[in-house]
């Protein structure tokens, strides 16, 4: 076997029974690039970042993400439709049989860790297939140095194995591509599938799992700052709601954008990278994601403007997702080490389509609980003959598909932090729509939002009056500097004030009824914020 690049004199993957021809590893960015090319697998762009195509599958297949049950999980997983079991024996029956497909290639392999604060760092060895795999990898996970990686022992291994397709009838599986996770094996083994987030989001999955047992700490699918007084803020949040947009602020350090973990004293990073969505980017809307993507960065099935190499990141002819991986430090003010203190101000955003949510709210702590386990957003109506209402999403703690265990339990955990840092508040602002719902108000202007977020920030809201929202409860401010009195009160924004009652009893309704398969395993304390529901009840 020929081995290239930096690695742990002891180290090799026999001990996962891998027998490569060639193991590249810890191979530098440049170096992976110019694999990627020399094999004709990617080229480089207009900025010089390597642009691929991932294949068949350009994002993740959740149906064929699957958990071995065995005695590590079978009580503590939250099965059913997210949390897919899959049988020991026969994962140890595909592991082999990738094992064997793996023998006798050019592999690429990478030492990273997960965690940012030291104290919950998680050690990771990544084998691929690919060149650009690893680089993603090299991206996306935290980095040792180069003395680290010459005394590095894994915890977690990923084995990424694109080329090898499963057969369902003898694997188990329910197509050719899978993600299986094995707590105790502690593997994750994918094949099929070129999608590099599978990876990414494998790994998500088992912090989810281990941090909040093994240490009390909060995992969160959320993006995070610092302000210039070590202010930490959160954002959660799902697609369309201006997570990104609003949490890129020049003014205040980036943490991370996608993943983190709240323990005592620390929020810290996943990560060591971030994996943005490109479509329709540009330099004027997103010009920190626009500018990291130069040489290291990846672009995954991106289209190129006529017979040049320049991005038309407008067109979504392979996929809407559209994806730069770049490592954090192509962010100009991203913090390094990625973690800093308790948070100040927590952001739930939303894009209430249909008009009814504040712009801004103050939740309590049973509040920011039931909607966190809500995770509600809406999208807009599509374009398909019929259908003229917004659509609700619900997404628990903003990112049900990565929890592993219930999501009652992230949320009384969430509970149990506020409990704990009372000088923390919890926001719940709305990127949606105003003065009515889509087709009728308007989207609400982000100039606003930023001075609403802006002045919660800066403890300008401290000292501000609220009034109680009629239906869903949530604390308005009267006043906010910057921002139009007259919107925050969505109410008083409709014309049709019997109208907008009667749409925040429809929505309050479509909480309660998603949150009914929750609300067996809620406290009472989380209940107790359900929105009303009937019009009897409204004062």
């Amino acid at each position: 076997m020929i081995e290239n690049g930096i690695k742990n004199p002891n180290a090799n993957l026999e001990h996962v029974g891998i027998k490569p021809a060639v193991a590249n590893w810890n191979l530098s960015a440049e170096e992976l690039t110019k694999q990627t090319i020399d094999l004709k697998q990617g080229v480089l762009n207009s900025t010089g970042a390597l642009c691929v195509n991932t294949g068949k599958f350009t994002g993740r297949s959740p149906k064929d993400k699957f958990t071995v049950k065995d005695a590590v999980t079978e009580h503590t997983v939250d099965w059913g439709d997210v949390n897919i079991p899959f049988a020991p024996d026969a994962f140890d029956k595909l592991y082999d049989r990738v094992v064997a497909h793996l023998e006798g290639k050019q592999l690429w392999v990478r030492d990273a860790y997960a965690c940012a604060d030291p104290t919950y760092r998680l050690n990771i060895r990544v084998v691929n297939e690919t060149p650009w795999a690893n680089l993603f990898c090299n991206d996306l996970f935290l980095r040792p140095t180069e003395k680290e990686i010459k005394e590095f022992k894994p915890e977690w291994h990923i084995i990424q194995a694109p080329g090898f397709e499963a057969d369902p009838a003898i694997d188990g599986t329910r197509q050719a591509n899978f993600t299986i996770v094995n707590f105790t094996r502690k593997v994750i083994l994918i094949g099929g599938s070129g999608y590099t987030g599978e990876m990414k989001k494998g790994i998500f999955g088992v912090l989810n799992y281990l941090l909040p047992q093994e240490h009390n700490v909060l995992s969160m699918h959320c993006s995070a700052n610092e302000g210039k007084d070590g202010d930490v803020a959160l954002f959660f949040g799902l697609s369309g709601t201006g997570k990104t947009t609003l949490s890129a602020d020049p003014n205040r350090p980036l943490i991370g954008d996608d993943e983190h973990g709240w323990a005592d004293g620390s929020v810290f990073n996943f990560e060591g990278g971030c994996y943005a969505k490109v479509i329709d980017l540009s330099k004027e809307k997103e010009p920190q994601i626009f500018d990291a993507v130069r040489p290291g960065a990846l672009l995954e099935n991106i289209v190129f403007k006529g017979d040049t190499n320049e991005v038309d990141y407008t067109d979504g002819s392979i996929t809407e997702n559209t994806r730069a991986a770049y490592p954090i430090y192509h962010i100009d003010n991203a913090k390094e080490p990625s973690y800093g203190g308790d948070p100040k101000n927590i952001f739930f955003l939303t894009c209430d389509a249909f008009g009814i949510l504040p712009p801004i709210s103050k939740l309590t702590k049973s509040q920011a609980m039931y909607h966190f386990v809500s995770g509600y957003t809406a999208k807009v109506a599509g374009t398909e003959v019929g259908v003229t209402e917004p659509q609700t999403t619900f997404s628990a703690c903003f990112g049900r598909v990565f929890l592993p265990l219930h999501p009652v339990k992230y949320a009384e955990l969430l509970g149990n932090k506020l409990s704990q840092h009372t000088d923390v508040n919890v926001w719940l602002i709305n990127t949606g729509w105003s003065g009515g719902p889509y087709g009728i108000g308007n989207r609400m202007n982000l100039k606003y939002t930023r001075a609403m977020i802006t002045a919660a920030m800066n403890g300008e809201l401290n000292e501000a009056n609220y009034t109680a929202h009629q239906v869903f409860g949530v604390l308005m401010p009267d006043a906010v500097p910057g921002v139009p009195s007259e919107i925050l009160n969505p109410q008083a924004t409709w014309a049709d004030k019997e109208g907008y009652t009667q749409k925040a009893l429809e929505l309050a309704q479509l909480f309660v009824n998603n949150f009914a398969k929750y609300a067996s395993e809620a406290n009472e304390e989380t209940l107790a914020a359900a929105p009303l529901t009937s019009l009897t009840t409204v004062s």
